[in-house]
C-alpha cells in the first residue's frame, strides 16, 4: 500500500496533481501488478495537509513509530528547545574557571591568603579584604584592568563566588591594609615560599626599572600627598616624564624576594642604602648580591658589604681608569667556560686594598659589535661626503653630534669642523664583547661568578612580564603615594604566582593561561535550583592541573536551593 500521485493536463495547458491511496494486485490473466485505488484524497493543491499528517501519526502510533514533521517540529525545536532540554532548565551564563582556579590554589599554597586573614583576624576585621586582594592579583594574570574595572567588569567574567559580594570601596580599603602591613606580609610570604620550595637563596639579583604616568606635572609634597613619588626623571625607555622607580630583588629562579618604590628622580646608586637596611633585617645568611653597573660606586659597595656581606657587580669599563689601565690590558689567556663565555681573573692591589675583577669575553658578541660598528662608520663616511661644508655649526652636523648612535665616533677640530675620530674607533674595539665584574667574595670561583652574572637576565625577564607582556603594571591609575606602592606590590604578588607556575610547568605563563582558558563553568537555572557545572576536562588541562598539584574541581561546582 502506498500513496500514489497522478497527473492530468487541462485544456488550458495547466497540470493538476491528485493523491490516491493505492494497492498493487496481480492481474488474474496477465499476472502483472496492477494498481487498485483504495481511496482518492483529491487534488494536491486543494488538499488539507494536516489530514495527511494526522493519518501518518495514526499509522505511526499503531506501528510504534515516531513521525517527524519538518515544518512544524523544526520550528518548535528552534524556537523553544534547541538542546532538547525541558522548558524548566535555562542556561544563564558561562564564565572562565581554569585560570582563577589555579591562581587561588597557589595563593593559598604560598601562604598569602592565610597571612592576610591572620592580619584581619588580629585586627578584628570582618570585611573580606583578603578576597579583594585575591581578585586584584588574579586579574593581573588574566586580563589586567583598573581596580574599578576588576569590580565592575572582570569579576562577572570568572567563577570566583567568594568575591561576588565585594564592594568597590573594599577594593581600595584592602590596598590600604596591604600597605600598612607590607613589610611583615612580604617577609613572611618569602620565607614561607623559601621553605615550601626549599629555595637556595645564595644569589640575589637586583635591578631597577621605571613606571611612567600620563600627566604633565610632577607631584609636590603636601598634606594630602605626603612623600609624593611621581617625579620627573629619565625613564628606562628614554623618555622624560613623571614616573616612579621600581626596584626588585629576585632569586636565581626569578622568584621575588622584595620590592621597593622610590621617587621618580632617584638614581640607581641612591637606592642601595634602603635595600641594604631592609635585606639586613631579614637575616638571609650568605647571599651574593648581583647587580648591574648602574649601582656600582664606592659608597654602594661599602653599603652592600655591610648589608649582604658579598656582592658581584658589573662595572663601567670606559669611565674607570683602573679598569681601562689594569684590567682590560691584563695579559693572559681566557678560560673557556662556554662557546659564548670566556673569562679570566684579574687581582689589583694587596691586603685590604685588594680588589678582585673577572674579565669576561663573548666572541660571538664581539664579532657582532665589530660588524655593527663597521656599518655605522660606513654611513658616517657617506654622510660626511654629502656635505662639502664640514662646519660643526651646520644643522646636519649638530644632529649628528647629538645622535646617540654617531656622536661617540665624531670629534670637532680646531677649525670647528666635524670629522670621524679614528682614535675613538680604535678605542671602542677594546670593549667589543667584554664586560668586567667586581666582587668581594674570594670563595666564589671564576666560573660561578661569570655564570652568576649571566643569570642577571632573569630579572630583566621579570621586568618585561611586570611592565609589558603579562601583568602590565602600567598604566597606573593611582595618584596617592601609598596606592601607587600597593599597586606595585600587587603586581609583584602576581609575578610570584606566575613564576611558581612557570617553574612547575616549565612553560611560560601565556601558554599555561591559554590552556586553562578552555576550562569554564556554566550556570543553570531550574524551577527549584540554581547550579554551576564545569565543562569536561581536556587532556591538556588535566595534565596542567596535575603538574601544578591542583585538584580538579567536581562536575557540579555549587547548588542553590530556590524553594
Amino acid at each position: 500500500m502506498y500513496l500514489r500521485t497522478t497527473r492530468r493536463k487541462n485544456k488550458d495547458g495547466s497540470i493538476v496533481e491528485y493523491y490516491q491511496l493505492a494497492h498493487n494486485e496481480r492481474h488474474p490473466d496477465t499476472r502483472k501488478p496492477v494498481a487498485r485505488i483504495i481511496h482518492s484524497f483529491g487534488r494536491a493543491d486543494e488538499l488539507d495537509r494536516n489530514q495527511l499528517v494526522r493519518l501518518c501519526n495514526s499509522i505511526a502510533r499503531v506501528c510504534g513509530l515516531k513521525v517527524f514533521d519538518p515544518i512544524n517540529d523544526c520550528e518548535d525545536t528552534q524556537t523553544n528547545d534547541p538542546l532538547g532540554l525541558s522548558d524548566d532548565v535555562k542556561l544563564i551564563r558561562t564564565v572562565a574557571l581554569g585560570c582563577v582556579l589555579v591562581i587561588e590554589a597557589l595563593w593559598e599554597r604560598l601562604g598569602i591568603g592565610k597571612e592576610l586573614r591572620d592580619i584581619c583576624k588580629a585586627k578584628k576585621i570582618k570585611v573580606p579584604y583578603e578576597r579583594a586582594l585575591l581578585a586584584m592579583v588574579a586579574n593581573r594574570l588574566c586580563e589586567p584592568e583598573s581596580k574599578l574595572g576588576v569590580w565592575d567588569r572582570w569579576l562577572s567574567k570568572v567563577y570566583l563566588p567568594s568575591c561576588e559580594l565585594l564592594k568597590l570601596e573594599q577594593m581600595y580599603e584592602s590596598m590600604d591594609l596591604l600597605y600598612d602591613h607590607r613589610q611583615l606580609i612580604e617577609k613572611n610570604i618569602f620565607f614561607h615560599t623559601a621553605n615550601l620550595f626549599n629555595l637556595k637563596v645564595d644569589l640575589i639579583f637586583y635591578d631597577t626599572t621605571t613606571a611612567s604616568f600620563s600627566i604633565d606635572q610632577e607631584d609636590e609634597d603636601s598634606e594630602e600627598l605626603s612623600g609624593a613619588v611621581r617625579k620627573f626623571g629619565r625613564a628606562k625607555e628614554g623618555t622624560w616624564s613623571p614616573q616612579v622607580v621600581v626596584a626588585l630583588a629576585v632569586t636565581r629562579d626569578g622568584l621575588p624576594v622584595r620590592c621597593w618604590v622610590f621617587p621618580g628622580n632617584t638614581t640607581d646608586v641612591n637606592t642601595v642604602e634602603k635595600v641594604r637596611s631592609d635585606l639586613r633585617g631579614w637575616s638571609l645568611g650568605r647571599a651574593l648580591f648581583v647587580a648591574d653597573a648602574g649601582i656600582n660606586s664606592q659608597d654602594n659597595r661599602e653599603e652592600l658589604g655591610r648589608a649582604c656581606g658579598k656582592y658581584l657587580l658589573a662595572t663601567r669599563m670606559a669611565s674607570v681608569t683602573e679598569i681601562k689601565r689594569d684590567v682590560l690590558s691584563k695579559r693572559g689567556r681566557y678560560t673557556v667556560i662556554k662557546d659564548n663565555l670566556h673569562a679570566k681573573e684579574v687581582i689589583i692591589g694587596d691586603g685590604e686594598m685588594r680588589q678582585r675583577y673577572i674579565l669576561c669575553f663573548n666572541p660571538k658578541e664581539a664579532k657582532r659589535q665589530r660588524k655593527h660598528r663597521a656599518k655605522v662608520i660606513e654611513l658616517l663616511e657617506k654622510e660626511l661626503a654629502r656635505h662639502p661644508d664640514k662646519k660643526a655649526t651646520a644643522q646636519w652636523a649638530i644632529e649628528l653630534l647629538a645622535s646617540q648612535r654617531y656622536k661617540r665616533y665624531l670629534t670637532i677640530t680646531k677649525n670647528h669642523t666635524i670629522r670621524i675620530d679614528r682614535g675613538k674607533v680604535r678605542q671602542a674595539r677594546k670593549y667589543d664583547g667584554k664586560w668586567v665584574l667586581e666582587t668581594n667574595d674570594d670563595t666564589i670561583s671564576m666560573l660561578d661568578a661569570a655564570s652568576g652574572y649571566k643569570g642577571l637576565m632573569v630579572i630583566e625577564r621579570c621586568f618585561r612580564s611586570l611592565k609589558r607582556t603579562q601583568i602590565k603594571m602600567t598604566p597606573m591609575f593611582h595618584w596617592v603615594p601609598r596606592r601607587i606602592e600597593t599597586h606595585v606590590r600587587i603586581c609583584v604578588l602576581s609575578l610570584l604566582i606566575e613564576r611558581v607556575a612557570e617553574i612547575a610547568c616549565q612553560q611560560p605563563w601565556s601558554q599555561i593561561r591559554r590552556r586553562l582558558q578552555t576550562l569554564q563553568a556554566t550556570e543553570f537555572l531550574t524551577l527549584k535550583h540554581r547550579f554551576n557545572r564545569r565543562n569536561e576536562l581536556t587532556p591538556e588541562v588535566s595534565q596542567t592541573l596535575k603538574t601544578l598539584a591542583v585538584t580538579a574541581p567536581k562536575s557540579i561546582l555549587a547548588v542553590e536551593n530556590l524553594s
